[in-house]
């Protein structure tokens, strides 16, 4: 095992895992599990709110769709087709379960970050709103030196995993489906990708609102058609991921099975990368939002929570084990004897999946998604970046050479071998988590105050809504 291997793996388990549940099991504790018991609040709140939706002025930022849409881009990438599948391999079905429970508790963690990043956001010099975890934890805690630590490993993880990792993902892709050169495959990518980062948040912020309801539609959509064909199986499956969860040993006989260790260590994990929740990233984009009440941007956190993996996770966690494409002994036989072959995770199986249903179209209908979700990973990523660098500088002039360098590692990972530049994402991923984990936790109290005060308002109105509405 590499040095990267081991100091990730020393991040990120148990430590840094333990203390995403940690702290999200805090916050729902001390909300009295507001994320479940007001269900209908939030969900008025964002959902609700898009019938009667306002668009503010240009100055006044991107709208709250468009930053729910820039932060899902990021979230909703090529962990939630190929990241899943690798749970489930090398977790288990167990793992999904952990994953959804990482979920459950995030959405209070997320809602409390975007909360605050709202709360202690300021003017840029275009007149848009400009905010993240680095400003609540300089003028939140007056901790400059924590800010500047995180805005500094979110560079580094903007290039790394936001960049090449997601631009390898689409050029491997359309090379298995089509046979498209990589390289021809990394130019167009920076192309595009340059067209719509160079016009700013707002270009993004557009571009974003469209792209990601049209990728989440086809994917889900394409999702439901399988499990309609195979729903008999998916109370089966359903009941296999909780008794995985909790069984020491799969029921395979013997010492062969997977524990419940690797179930949680394989589903928080996915349930972490997938939406965000804590990692503080996110938290740029919505501070980006034209709103007023910070806890009302709080609810669109959740709500990115909820379907970054709620929903579209459990899509592809569901279509994996009710296709019958996942041998379970035989992914513990290859992980016992060294022997897994790429073939048996991550997108492949996905594509074998999709392929019970769909036949030879499976594996070009995944990559369409894969290079949907990468792309607008791409974009989500860029912008995060960019605030890092502005807040390391104290100055927006190094954003342009910014975006060349991010545009030109998209070529390079997109025919690069990314192995160890996912150790380094994974590595940078935990080293911004760690400051963000610890300012949530230090501004719980001002959090959890906006959030009650905001709901109680809103109830309050609505209950006058309601009272003269009867008269």
């Amino acid at each position: 095992m590499s040095f990267l291997e081991r100091l990730g793996d020393w991040i990120w388990n148990p430590w840094l895992l333990g203390a995403f549940l940690l702290l999200g099991l805090y916050y729902s504790i001390r909300s009295g599990f507001f994320q479940l018991f007001e269900f209908r609040l939030w969900m008025r709140a964002t959902v609700g709110s898009l019938l009667h939706s306002k668009r503010g002025g240009e100055a006044e930022g991107i709208t709250q769709f468009q930053a729910l849409s820039t932060a899902l881009a990021s979230t909703i990438g090529t962990g939630s087709i190929a990241g899943v599948a690798t749970a489930i391999f090398y977790g288990g079905p167990g793992a999904v379960f952990w994953m959804w429970i990482s979920a459950f508790l995030g959405m209070m963690t997320g809602c409390a970050e975007k909360t605050l990043a709202v709360r202690y956001r300021h003017r840029g010099k275009n007149g848009g709103w400009e905010g993240g975890p680095m400003d609540y934890m300089e003028k939140g805690l007056g901790l400059r030196g924590l800010a500047l630590a995180f805005s500094l490993f979110c560079v580094c993880a903007s290039i790394g995993g936001g960049d090449m990792v997601q631009a390898n993902s689409i050029a491997t892709a359309l090379e298995a489906a089509f046979g498209w050169d990589r390289l021809a495959v990394g130019a167009v990518t920076a192309l595009l990708t340059g067209l719509v980062i160079l016009g700013g948040i707002g270009r993004i912020g557009r571009v974003s609102e469209k792209l990601v309801p049209a990728m989440a539609v086809l994917f889900l959509a394409g999702g439901a058609a399988v499990l309609w064909v195979h729903a008999t199986a998916v109370p089966a499956a359903l009941s296999r991921i909780v008794a995985s969860a909790f069984a020491p040993k799969a029921a395979l006989g013997g010492t062969l099975g997977y524990s419940m260790a690797s179930a949680m260590r394989f589903g928080v994990a996915r349930g972490v990368f997938t939406n965000e929740a804590g990692l503080g990233s996110s938290a740029m984009a919505h501070a980006a939002a034209d709103v007023e009440e910070p806890a009302e941007e709080g609810m669109w956190g959740a709500f990115e929570v909820f379907v970054a993996t709620l929903v579209v996770c459990t899509v592809t966690a569901l279509v994996i084990l009710t296709s019958g494409v996942y041998d379970e002994t035989a992914a513990l036989l290859a992980i016992q004897s060294g022997g897994v072959d790429s073939s048996m995770l991550g997108s492949a199986l996905s594509a074998a999946a999709f392929s019970t249903v769909m036949g030879a179209w499976g594996g070009p209908f995944v990559a369409v998604c894969l290079l949907m979700f990468a792309f607008s990973s791409l974009l989500g990523w860029s912008y995060y970046g960019e605030r890092g660098l502005a807040y390391l500088t104290g100055s927006d002039r190094w954003v342009g050479c910014y975006r060349m360098v991010f545009l030109l590692f998209v070529v390079a990972g997109s025919v690069g071998d990314v192995g160890r530049v996912w150790q380094v994402a994974d590595i940078c991923n935990g080293m911004m988590a760690l400051p963000n984990l610890a300012a949530l936790l230090l501004l719980s109290p001002e959090a959890l105050r906006m959030i009650f005060q905001w709901s109680l308002r809103q109830k309050k109105a609505r209950k006058g809504q309601g009272g003269v509405s009867g008269r």
